[in-house]
């Protein structure tokens, strides 16, 4: 298996404690403690997903190992992963990483948006997602799926209203004909978010987008 620039074995112990922790083994890729883990190491959560497979399968010898010393000993582990949380510039990518190239598109998706309150572009892509799934005369505030991932996402649903809204000006369909681009108009910090996140999946299949989508959502899944 070949290793990110910044990976280090005491990762595995990290890994291992969120493995154990219920329900015990693999976690969702996405799911929140995956994802709050990868955006505390700057290790996509893919990669993460992919190494805490392989402790499931016990797949090296170092893995057999850490797992004969920690995986029936929760407290020694927790005192490990302790140690390792303390080490001098943990999760601090400029001391820790000091050389190392890291691409933070997947933490800037988890981060709010400047200016739009608690408002994520993951839950953009979702909202995203469900505007290929409804008609214009859908995208109101009473229809459910709206107000499903409204309170999903604990995101107001005027906003996510306002979103479609945004999308529907980048939609190519809806501006064909308008003899220019309306959504260049358009400069909120909202606007442009969606602007951003419309040039990523807009032009992608629907079938792509609802598969992406539908495993961002477990970061929503209440535990």
């Amino acid at each position: 298996m070949s290793k990110p620039n910044n990976w280090s074995d005491e990762y595995w112990l990290l890994l291992l404690q969120l493995y154990q922790s219920r329900p015990a083994g693999v976690k969702p890729v996405y799911s929140r403690p995956m994802v709050d883990l990868s955006l505390e190491l700057h290790i996509h959560p893919e990669i993460l997903h992919s190494r805490m497979e392989s402790i499931a399968r016990l797949e090296t010898p170092r893995i057999e190992n850490i797992w004969k010393t920690y995986g029936n000993n929760p407290k020694r582990l927790a005192r490990a992963v302790k140690m390792v949380r303390s080490m001098n510039g943990f999760n601090n990518v400029a001391d820790f990483f000091d050389g190392v190239d890291t691409n933070e598109t997947f933490e800037r998706d988890f981060r709010p948006i400047d200016g739009c309150g608690n408002l994520t572009p993951v839950v953009l892509i979702l909202t995203l997602d469900l505007y290929f799934r409804l008609v214009p005369d859908t995208m109101v505030a009473i229809t459910p799926e709206i107000v499903s991932l409204s309170r999903m996402t604990s995101v107001d649903v005027d906003i996510i209203v306002e979103a479609m809204a945004c999308f529907r000006r980048n939609d190519p369909y809806f501006r064909r004909g308008s003899g220019r681009n309306i959504s260049d108009t358009i400069t909120t910090p909202l606007s442009a978010a969606c602007r951003s996140v419309w040039q990523r999946f807009g032009n992608d299949a629907p079938e792509t987008l609802a598969a992406f989508a539908s495993e961002l959502s477990e970061y929503f899944r209440k535990i």
